[in-house]
């Protein structure tokens, strides 16, 4: 358990996560630290989903601020217009549980920042937008955090064809969720069903590892 977890409330919430998924499964998921890079349709949705399972320290890194068109696919409200992502989908994250460890970086990832950004992350999901970006991230954590598991997005606007989102190992602790090849155009933009559904592969993904792991 969380240290200092005496509050009765603190209690019920353990509790609670326990019975669902056994103290020892939860146990590993409170230790494990989760770095989410990019908060929009992708991180918001793997954020929510790492919070409601009770991954204890989540590390989220966005520059942007959450606008109207956001709203219909990334895990914000209309009270959030105009806010930092960051800090937005913190107040989020801590209405579901309150007692997470939640470490924001408000900023734009370069490459020479990734040493330092990502330093103590274990687990790294990739959901930024842009495909400079994606591949900006990946190159440097494989570069530098060789040992660290990286998760990364690709493909999944339009809508229909839920199960070519798949999850694919390509490499040494490095893992693609969705189609690879489906990209936003008129029509066929990021749309919520398809973008959840590749968020909750790497979501889910990431909860495997964390629990079928010998190190934590």
């Amino acid at each position: 358990m969380w240290e200092g977890a005496d509050k009765v409330e603190e209690r019920e919430i353990w509790e609670a996560l326990c019975s669902r998924h056994s103290t020892a499964v939860q146990e590993k998921l409170w230790r494990a630290q989760v770095a989410v890079a990019g908060l929009g349709g992708l991180g918001s949705n793997i954020a929510v989903s790492l919070a409601r399972i009770g991954v204890g320290h989540l590390h989220l890194l966005d520059f942007d601020e959450v606008d109207l068109t956001n709203l219909n696919r990334q895990y914000y409200f209309l009270r959030h217009i105009g806010m930092k992502k960051t800090e937005a989908l913190k107040e989020i994250l801590l209405d579901i549980n309150p007692y997470l460890d939640i470490q924001t970086d408000c900023r734009k990832v370069k490459g020479e920042d990734i040493p330092r950004l990502f330093q103590k992350d274990k687990y790294i999901c990739e959901a930024f937008d842009r495909a400079e970006q994606k591949a900006m991230l990946v190159n440097g954590i494989r570069e530098y955090f060789p040992d660290k598991v990286l998760v990364a997005g690709n493909g999944m606007a339009g809508y229909g064809k839920s199960n070519e989102i798949q999850t694919r190992k390509v490499g040494k602790n490095f893992y693609i969720c969705g189609d690879g090849v489906s990209q936003s155009v008129p029509g066929r933009g990021l749309m919520a069903p398809r973008v959840a559904l590749c968020a909750a592969h790497q979501a889910n993904l990431i909860t495997k590892l964390i629990i079928e792991s010998e190190d934590i």
